[in-house]
């Protein structure tokens, strides 16, 4: 869009042109950054809902806070496209998601204005923390940070421990609670109707602010005394509503909850609290997708819509008419039809029903499945607790957030060698989401842990029998990880039958070089030897390892007997991988064949499409073509 025609917004490059406004012209800033991020998202895909309603709570910031000296830190992501527009990434907005494009989540490594990380979420509130510690060390006494959490990140436990630590540790941080009543999926638990049911009175509040101004002005409210009547305030207030504001129960001042789609009002309580001492937080009700009606009525589906037609709502799809399913899919319908088999199945997802397609088995069986909310460390405890007591819980985690619960596999799961089935979700690179997003390190990560078997499909076919084999008895913790997008055959339901633990699978025989695949990977490898086969016939030899863990040690033995040329192929890190335990395996039995690891590499990758990111990572047909056409003229 040319200047002329983007009004207020096209005069805004950063926000010292937006604070020069009067405050009566922010509602049009805020209708023409609604429309502005429709417009470029029906044409460029990206998290549309999440960021239009948190429009006027990016503008009302913006304008009150001086930032970047000033730090917002954002949770959750997706609310920041209308933060990275006024921030001046107006101009190159349309790059949004693509290679060496504007980031797909806030990151200091882009901006200043960016105050750090957010792809996963809850961390918010930690962060900011720390910061307005570090401001008060740093006597800086004049810096105000602000943590923006919503998207249903208060549900996890990080934003807890944020909260427990901001109540006893000195600080004015101000946490702006952006309650739209959903995450990606629509929030579920307690926190979900505590928000909810809360109401504290707006004129209540606002005396309550003047009486302590007052009275610190005049010096009868020094610290101490300050916080007593706190703690009195709130136990009167408990006692008059019969409600416990468990915010103020723990000495973190709380607002609202406020229209959070009124800019003037947001800028008018923002003054007010911007220089309050002491935690405080603000909720504020806001809806997702405000602003575009079909966002606004079906904001699951429009959270990340890909494009569609601005005037009509029309989501524009490929015809998939004779398309390989995506994993997930048949994950979903493989879940539901051994759950009708064994009613010792549960489903268990941290938020994700719908994008891991366990929606399917929830809508079928909503007794026997459960969405945990942002939380996949309780995901796993609690799928530990109800496999301990006779259950056979599929957790399903995308690979990158799992790596939050980590500790929970091993001490709730691994120790006790309980029958859970971890389902890794968007493992290897996910593409556009990038580096907070891809599946890089679970396999690196998973490997050394005890009583784990850790396996791969190469294709749909092998992960329903893989699911069909993890249910089996007695099979211990079962990690089957998987990517995302389309698997490889249209005809995909294939019987189920069980697969021995450990067994690899040799794909194609040959006299010269070995390879070794894990994974949907080891197709691009096949394609690759098929290439090579019209020049070097039968000289190469394809194995499926299938498992990670236990590694198939009798087709090792027969690969360290004939070949002295390997090549591993995997699409995780390559440090401490599938690589790694074959070269190890080869090591400790006397075998000393040159190895070649083909993996991600020692950095975090950015984001663009995968068949992109796998030629610069060195993992497409052409990378792998080389690598073994290297080994044949070795």
């Amino acid at each position: 869009m040319k200047e002329e025609e983007l009004g207020l917004l096209g005069k805004i490059n950063t926000p010292d042109d937006l604070r020069k406004l009067d405050v009566k012209q922010l509602p049009e800033v805020c209708d023409e950054l609604r429309k502005y991020i429709v417009d470029e998202l029906s044409v460029n895909p990206g998290h549309l809902a999440s960021s239009l309603g948190a429009t006027e709570i990016t503008v009302a910031l913006h304008y009150v806070f001086n930032t970047p000296y000033d730090r917002i830190v954002w949770d959750v992501g997706h609310q920041a496209y209308g933060h990275k527009i006024l921030t001046g990434r107006r101009d190159v907005f349309d790059s949004n998601r693509k290679l060496h494009g504007v980031m797909p989540f806030p990151s200091p490594t882009e901006s200043i204005y960016d105050s750090f990380a957010c792809g996963h979420a809850s961390n918010s509130i930690s962060a900011a923390l720390g910061m307005a510690v570090a401001a008060k060390l740093s006597n800086q006494n004049d810096r105000h940070v602000v943590a923006v959490i919503g998207d249903g990140a208060m549900s996890g436990g990080l934003a807890f421990e944020g909260l427990n630590n901001a109540s006893s540790t000195p600080n004015d941080l101000l946490i702006i609670l952006n309650d739209n009543n959903m995450s990606i999926d629509r929030s579920v638990g307690g926190m979900k109707q505590y928000l909810l049911s809360l109401n504290t009175n707006e004129t209540y509040n606002l005396l309550r602010f003047k009486v302590s101004t007052w009275m610190h002005n005049k010096g009868f409210l020094e610290d101490d005394r300050r916080n007593g009547l706190i703690r009195l305030s709130n136990a009167l207030k408990s006692a008059i509503s019969h409600q416990q504001n468990v915010f103020e129960g723990m000495n973190i001042r709380y607002f609202g909850p406020y229209n959070g789609h009124d800019v003037k009002e947001l800028v008018r309580i923002m003054r007010q609290l911007k220089d309050m001492k002491g935690p405080k937080l603000l909720h504020l009700h806001t809806t997702k997708g405000k602003g575009y009606k079909p966002a606004e009525e079906e904001a699951t589906i429009w959270h990340a819509p890909g494009k569609f037609d601005v005037d009509t709502g029309h989501r524009i799809t490929d015809n998939t008419q004779g398309v390989p399913p995506r994993y997930q899919d048949v994950f979903g319908h493989t879940l539901l039809e051994l759950a009708e088999q064994n009613p010792k199945i549960v489903g268990v997802t941290p938020a994700m029903p719908t994008g891991c397609s366990m929606n399917i088995m929830m809508e079928a069986m909503p007794e026997r499945t459960f969405d945990v909310g942002i939380a996949e460390g309780h995901a796993m405890t609690f799928s530990g607790g109800m496999a301990k007591d006779g259950l056979l819980p599929f957790c399903n985690i995308y690979s990158a957030f799992a790596q939050r619960a980590y500790d929970n596999i091993i001490h709730d799961v691994a120790l006790l060698k309980l029958n859970v089935v971890i389902c890794l979700d968007r493992a290897g690179l996910v593409g556009e989401d990038g580096a907070t997003h891809h599946g890089a390190f679970d396999l690196a990560a998973l490997r050394p842990v005890p009583n784990l078997t850790i396996a791969s499909p190469y294709d749909e076919h092998e992960l329903r029998r893989m699911m069909y084999t993890a249910q089996l008895p007695n099979m211990g913790p079962f990690v089957i990880r998987y990517p995302r997008g389309n698997s490889e055959n249209a005809d995909w339901k294939c019987p189920l039958e069980a697969i021995e633990v450990g067994t690899a699978r040799t794909m194609r025989e040959g006299t010269d070089v070995a390879v070794l695949t894990l994974g949907p990977i080891g197709n691009t490898a096949t394609r690759a030897i098929d290439e090579i086969e019209k020049t070097y016939p039968g000289k190469v030899a394809q194995y499926d390892m299938r498992f990670l863990k236990p590694l198939d040690e009798s087709m090792l033995k027969t690969v360290g007997e004939n070949f002295k040329y390997i090549i591993t192929i995997e699409d995780g890190v390559r440090k401490g991988g599938m690589g790694s335990a074959v070269l190890e395996w080869m090591n400790d039995h006397g075998y000393t064949p040159t190895i070649v690891r083909m993996g991600l590499p020692d950095n975090f990758v950015e984001h663009g499409t995968v068949p992109q990111l796998m030629h610069i990572v060195g993992l497409d047909k052409e990378a792998i073509v080389k690598e073994i056409t290297k080994g044949l003229t070795h």
